[in-house]
């Protein structure tokens, strides 16, 4: 008799575990999974080695910060959203312009001493060849312009590339210390 209840109860230990896993692994498959930051051209929102947690299932809208594969190569790239399916953008002296209203960039890191250009003036077409965004499709910058490859350079973005919106900056991975000893 008590060997059938220790068995039991790891049957149900066990079971607990693997649904745990289950749920774990198809959470992160469908909904959420995190993603770390490379590069500098999303400073000063995210920093290089950041880990940031991604929504694969949110909708997305302008100005939201998505991470998407790489044109051009096996890596994805986290921008910042700016050219839905049907708008115009264009930059004309630092003012970003969609769909004929002038928009404000709070989050690109301005050098007020140097007075230099951070964006330079492009239209849409002049990049792409579109006036527009075209359906399935959308146009993406870097807040750090100067030091950021995005579609200035590599043209829109399909939208089934799109892996997820970022939706939480869990820490800076360079500040993280796994098995740290407190007393060091």
């Amino acid at each position: 008799m008590k060997g059938n209840n220790i068995r039991k109860e790891l049957l149900s230990w066990f079971f607990v575990f693997v649904s745990g896993i289950t749920i774990a692994l198809i959470c992160r498959e469908y909904i959420f999974s995190p993603v770390v930051v490379n590069g500098a051209s999303m400073s000063p929102t995210y920093e290089n080695e950041d880990v940031i947690i991604v929504s694969k299932i949110s909708k997305i809208q302008r100005f939201y910060h998505i991470v998407f594969k790489a044109p051009y190569e096996d890596e994805y790239y986290i921008k910042r959203v700016i050219g839905l399916p049907g708008d115009t953008v264009e930059m004309k002296d630092d003012v970003l312009i969609i769909n004929g209203k002038e928009f404000e960039e709070p989050y690109v890191k301005r050098n007020a001493e140097y007075q230099i250009r951070m964006t330079e003036n492009f239209t849409l077409e002049d990049l792409t060849g579109e006036k527009k965004v075209p359906d399935g499709y959308i146009f993406v910058l870097g807040d750090n312009r100067l030091n950021s490859y995005d579609s200035r350079h590599y043209g829109l973005i399909p939208i089934e590339d799109v892996f997820g919106e970022s939706k939480l900056r869990i820490y800076p991975l360079q500040n993280m210390k796994y098995f740290s000893n407190p007393y060091e």
